[in-house]
C-alpha cells in the first residue's frame, strides 16, 4: 500500500512553531514513528510553502497512490485551486489538521479543500495522522 503525506505551509516548523498549540514534536521525527507503526506501508512525504508545489505533487501521485493524507495549513482557507486538484485525481484525499481549527478564528472556519477530500480529521495533533492512516488501510 501506498500512501503520500502532503503538508502545506510552515508545517516545516512543527516541533518549534507555536508549541503550544503544535506540540514539541517534529514532522520528521513523528514520520519515523509512524513507519515504526506501519513497516507494510509506504509513505512518501511531501512539504512545501508553495501553493503550486502542493498542487504538483497532489496531482504526481493522484492517480497511482492507495491514498493522500493532506495538511493544506493555511491555504485550507485560501486556495480554491488545491481543492480544484483534490477533485480532479482519483486518490482518495483524507484532510488532516493538527489543531482544532473549528475552534480557532472565524476566518479558518471557511474551507476550499474539505468538501473535496473523503474525509477530514481536526484538532487531534499528531494523532489524526496515524487515524488518516488506519481508515486508509481499512478501505473505507
Amino acid at each position: 500500500m501506498k500512501i503520500a503525506i502532503i503538508n502545506g505551509p510552515n508545517l516545516n516548523l512543527l516541533g518549534t512553531r507555536e508549541p503550544e498549540v503544535y506540540g514539541a514534536t517534529s514532522f520528521e521525527q513523528y514520520f519515523a514513528q509512524l513507519h515504526k507503526a506501519f513497516p507494510t506501508i509506504s509513505f512518501s512525504y511531501f512539504q512545501s510553502n508553495v501553493e503550486g508545489e502542493l498542487i504538483n505533487e497532489l496531482q504526481r501521485v493522484g492517480f497511482d497512490h492507495d491514498g493522500i493524507i493532506l495538511n493544506p495549513g493555511g491555504y485550507t482557507h485560501t486556495s480554491v485551486a488545491i481543492g480544484d486538484a483534490i477533485a480532479a485525481i482519483t486518490t482518495p484525499v483524507i484532510e488532516v489538521h493538527i489543531s482544532n481549527i473549528a475552534a480557532r478564528e472565524d476566518f479558518r472556519k471557511i474551507s476550499h479543500v474539505s468538501a473535496k477530500c473523503k474525509g477530514t480529521i481536526t484538532g487531534l495533533g499528531l494523532k489524526g495522522y496515524e487515524l488518516a492512516v488506519q481508515y486508509l488501510i481499512e478501505g473505507k
